[in-house]
């Protein structure tokens, strides 16, 4: 696939405000999901849910891509059909996690670096003819006292850029994702000032290792205080301070940036996106959110199958919203309370 393709595909990701349904939570991330609502996370149980998602009536609509788990995309709906296929059927472009995790990075306490290259070219083989058309790799930088380290930042880089590399070798969109945690007590400016590193070093790399910037995604963090700060800004200042970070750090030829939501609540990560999008810039801005357009979705479902077509509702409802946020045109008088018909 040709630069023109990875380019088409993007785009096509994000096209008319649409964004990104993260539905690619490992085996052991959605057992504590489903831990939440006290059911078992059986194969069938994560099958059936990711069917509710998948098959929402209407979803396409908002939903450009879906990012699949290994178990996930060998999986099919009921009548047999392959989730890829189901998704490509509504015109939503099927994608895979493709990292094997985050785990401690030799001689950085506190620090972590992405892992999972190591035959990574063949994994991604595989992964086209099971038909994902992009990917996606999350590297996490945690900010502390004296952290994170240049060491880590690079690191988690490098790696991010060699992903990136060998997917569109693959003929796949690679989505980067430089996550900034917001775990700590930080404070919007400390948040801003690591983004801008983290953002200056991965660009650097994905042109050191020859990746095509028009043929990605890039997947960021907002830039926003941790949660244990005691001052939490407004949208307002959020969105000021994120457009700027970009505006410096991420180069115009990048044809989407699909925010993550990084635990932000549902309704926290629609205003903020919304935000951001009426601040503006050179790119499309939208969304890449797991449990910001689950949460509610999985509460209704609680297991029950009888309970299908409400939590379809409010998953729809829920991606509508950030669609809205993603064209700037969000407001809290549409967050009203959805019941299936």
């Amino acid at each position: 696939m040709g630069v023109q393709e990875l380019y088409d595909t993007a785009r096509a990701i994000v096209v008319d405000h649409k964004g990104i349904l993260a539905a690619d939570e490992s085996t052991g991330t959605i057992k504590r999901r489903f831990d939440s609502i006290g059911i078992e996370s059986s194969e069938e149980n994560r099958r059936f849910y990711r069917q509710l998602l998948f098959t929402a009536p209407g979803m396409e609509e908002y939903i450009g891509g879906v990012i699949l788990y290994d178990e996930t995309i060998r999986q099919a709906a009921d009548d047999g059909t392959p989730f890829s296929e189901v998704l490509a059927a509504k015109g939503v472009i099927p994608g895979i996690k493709v990292d094997t995790g985050a785990h401690d990075q030799a001689g950085f306490p506190g620090e972590k670096v992405t892992e999972g290259l190591d035959g990574l070219r063949a994994r991604l083989e595989e992964y086209r003819e099971l038909g994902a058309r992009f990917a996606k790799w999350r590297a996490v930088i945690t900010i502390g006292e004296e952290i994170p380290s240049t060491a880590c930042i690079r690191a988690n880089a490098h790696a991010l850029a060699r992903y990136a590399a060998l997917c569109q070798e693959a003929g796949i969109v690679p989505i980067v994702e430089p996550e900034v945690l917001m775990d700590g007590d930080n404070t919007i400016e400390r948040c801003y000032d690591i983004t801008a590193r983290t953002l200056k070093w991965t660009f650097h790399e994905l042109v050191v290792q020859g990746v095509n910037l028009k043929g990605t995604l890039l997947k960021p963090n907002m830039v926003i205080a941790g949660k244990g700060c005691s001052e939490q800004a407004p949208a307002e200042r959020i969105a000021e301070l994120t457009v700027d970070c970009f505006l410096t750090h991420v180069p115009a030829a990048v044809p989407g940036i699909v925010f993550l939501s990084g635990g932000q609540s549902e309704v926290e990560a629609t205003e903020n996106l919304n935000a951001i999008s009426r601040a503006g810039g050179p790119w499309p801005l939208s969304f890449s959110y797991g449990r910001a357009l689950q949460a509610s979705a999985l509460a209704a479902w609680g297991g029950e199958a009888a309970n299908a077509d409400a939590a379809q509702a409010v998953f729809v409802h829920r991606a509508r919203m950030n669609a809205l946020a993603a064209a700037g045109e969000w407001s809290a008088e549409l967050e009203q309370p959805i019941t299936a018909s």
